[in-house]
């Protein structure tokens, strides 16, 4: 069994990825009671269940007459490659495109228990029911077609992945700067604050010190008023600095929530997209694009 070339492996993998796509965003519309187009392309393609489905068919392939070691090969290597492809992508974008911390028997929420045991039962699936079908249908494909509609689906698909590919780094690049753009913000908030407190007191302590004055001492009095001038002015010119800085930081973070580019809007509003550094980013990035 699976003695295929490689144009049909190919095409193995884009229906795997296509079914994939089919089934979680039909699963996760449901779910939602809205259309989500799920997945880290554009394209209606999910390569984990490709890749996912495509090891399902070489591990398994020493046991096919073992449902057991079928179940277990695919508990073992459709789990490995989920947690490899959880670390690498978690690695290049910050951001986590699953997470099962939630889940009990979790694997630093790249893989969980229930997962594992809902591999093997998909490679079983696979394996007996599923492929046997696909495999009459690619087999029946001529020679030359199949090799020509693998070439076009794989350039079209290798561009869709090179965009979402820049599309992705470009999201991480702007959670970083949102970040970094928030706390200057909150700094300068509260310098802000600190000034105006300061000054307050400042400028009280000086209306004690004139209300305690006596009329033969209003040359110090005098003084005294010009030194409060003084402060005043310099807390006026700080404060309209901070506030200009304030404003400019603002400005720069709208800027960053100016979401154009289709692919990155897409892998906020249709990915449960997690990070424990950039939480607080995303919830306000989601909550801008769903306005």
């Amino acid at each position: 069994m699976f003695d295929y070339t490689f144009s049909q492996w190919v095409l193995f993998f884009y229906f795997y990825s296509f079914f994939g796509w089919c089934f979680e965003s039909a699963y996760v519309s449901i779910c939602k009671k809205k259309w989500i187009n799920r997945g880290f392309m554009r394209g209606p393609f999910l390569p984990l269940y490709g890749s996912g489905a495509i090891m399902m068919l070489v591990v398994s392939k020493p046991f096919q007459k073992y449902v057991p070691l079928v179940y277990l090969s695919g508990c073992l290597g459709a789990t490995a490659l989920e947690y490899v492809t959880g670390v690498v992508m978690e690695a290049l974008f910050a951001v986590r495109y699953w997470d099962y911390s939630h889940k009990r028997f979790n694997y630093k929420g790249h893989i969980c228990l229930s997962s594992t045991l809902a591999w093997g039962a998909l490679t079983v699936l696979v394996t007996r029911y599923i492929h046997p079908w696909v495999e009459r249908l690619v087999l029946q494909i001529p020679v030359k077609l199949e090799q020509g509609v693998t070439l076009i689906l794989s350039a079209v698909l290798a561009g869709d992945y090179a965009m979402s590919f820049r599309a992705a780094l470009d999201l991480k690049d702007i959670l970083y700067r949102l970040e970094k753009v928030n706390e200057e913000i909150a700094h300068l908030q509260k310098r802000v604050d600190v000034l105006i407190a300061v000054a307050g007191d400042e400028l009280q302590e000086r209306k004690e010190e004139l209300f305690d004055l006596k009329d033969e001492f209003i040359e110090k009095k005098d003084e005294l008023v010009e030194k409060a001038d003084e402060i005043r002015d310099d807390i006026k010119e700080s404060l309209s600095d901070l506030k200009l800085k304030l404003q400019l930081s603002q400005e720069y973070k709208e800027r960053l929530f100016r979401f154009k580019d289709y692919y990155k809007r897409h892998m906020v509003l249709n990915n449960p997209l997690t990070s424990k550094r950039f939480k607080k980013v995303l919830k306000e990035i989601r909550e801008r694009l769903e306005k």
